[in-house]
């Protein structure tokens, strides 16, 4: 597989150099600075591959441009910011960045309640606590009917969490949930959130996934047009948040999505962190079975927890078999390289890496993207890679 790093533009504290010093070759980014859904211009597009390649490395793959919400909601704009998304496709096509990976989650993206879990091994991690987003949802943010999203013991535990933390602790919590992470462009306080909340009242699992049918229709023709291969990343967390839909959590989601448009450049962003928080699936499974319509690999564990919290594990360790995981997608590129295909290499990338060693205490971090988790979790996935390459198992 292709080892590649997430960079996050020329502000990023961990620099092209830490990059190429973790022994990438391939960059993941985009334009972080454009998120209100207009079309990324050209000129653009070429500047920051400029930057890219006058340090030794390639941008592999885009991830992402934000799809705007008039799509997610089908409302009347929708055509407009749908065109602006294929002059961006056909742009980064001319650049000769063929890879774009996006998301369809309305309203939050990745989620956690704790940006800075202690670990048993004095690092620190990612962490969902289902209780505390529940506690928060109800209790502090007030949403509209947000009960009926629990059971009457999940209430009765996330009003016991609630009495027990501090207002700094909620006030975190908060931050975390809707406040915005940083490298992302959604940053609500409780009224704006609860009104970007009001837009699905009448969307549900079966609108926005008629709604994530048209986006792709619209497209993945363009896509396959110009050579470009997009590949759309799960739900994190894999289930509802706020009482809204997500359509991109199972396998059977990904099914509807493949066979929406069944195309070469119709394909998958294959996240084991955000589907291994599911214990329903299984990921080698559904590795073989969408194996030729995966274009890009997140490689990360977590740790599931019986009362639907995570976090996130070392990337050997945790609820997923990683080896397994690698084992299959390398047994795909074996094949596409008997196959013929061009673009057999899958491009992958640690993800959400502990913050650890020299890293604690930096006041400069993106929360799951610190330097020193991610070279640690590059060398362990690479080490997997090499086994399977020198006794020849895929």
């Amino acid at each position: 597989m292709e080892q590649c790093w997430r960079w996050y533009g020329p502000d990023d504290p961990v620099t092209l150099d830490h990059v190429k010093q973790a022994g990438a070759t391939g960059v993941v980014s985009a334009l972080h600075n454009i998120y209100d859904g207009r079309a990324w211009s050209l000129d653009d597009i070429l500047e920051r591959k400029r930057i890219i390649e006058a340090a030794g490395l390639s941008w592999s793959v885009v991830e992402s441009i934000p799809v705007h919400n008039s799509i997610k909601i089908g409302s009347a704009e929708r055509q407009r910011y749908a065109g602006f998304y294929k002059d961006t496709i056909r742009a980064l096509a001319k650049a000769g960045i063929a890879t774009i990976c996006y998301n369809f989650m309305p309203v939050v993206d990745w989620t956690r309640t704790d940006l800075a879990y202690r670990l048993p091994t004095t690092g620190f991690a990612l962490r969902f606590d289902a209780i505390d987003f529940a506690a928060y949802d109800v209790f502090v943010l007030k949403r509209r009917n947000a009960e009926a999203s629990y059971g009457p013991a999940r209430l009765k535990e996330a009003q016991a969490r609630l009495k027990s933390l501090s207002d700094e602790q909620v006030a975190r919590i908060e931050r975390n949930l809707i406040a915005g992470l940083p490298a992302t462009e959604r940053k609500y306080n409780r009224e704006t959130m609860r009104e970007a909340l009001a837009d699905y009242d009448a969307i549900g699992p079966t609108e926005l996934r008629a709604n994530l049918a048209w986006f792709l229709k619209e497209i993945v023709p363009v896509a396959e047009d110009v050579g470009a291969r997009m590949c759309i990343h799960p739900d994190d967390p894999p289930f509802s948040l706020f009482g809204l839909p997500r359509v991109v959590s199972t396998a059977e989601d990904a099914r509807f999505i493949l066979e929406t448009v069944d195309s070469p450049a119709n394909g998958l962003t294959f996240c084991t962190g955000s589907y291994g928080v599911r214990a329903d699936n299984d990921l080698v499974a559904m590795i073989r079975e969408f194996a030729p319509k995966i274009h890009f690999a997140h490689l990360r564990n977590v740790t599931r927890e019986d009362d639907g919290s995570f976090f996130e594990a070392e990337h050997l360790e945790g609820s997923t078999d990683m080896a397994d995981v690698i084992l299959a997608l390398m047994k795909e590129e074996a094949r596409r390289r008997k196959e013929g295909r061009a673009d057999w290499r899958i491009p992958m990338r640690p993800d959400h890496g502990h913050l650890l060693a020299d890293d604690i205490g930096k006041t400069r971090i993106n929360p799951g993207y610190s330097l020193i988790g991610r070279l640690k979790g590059l060398a362990e996935l690479r080490g997997i890679m090499r086994a399977v390459e020198r006794f020849g198992l895929a």
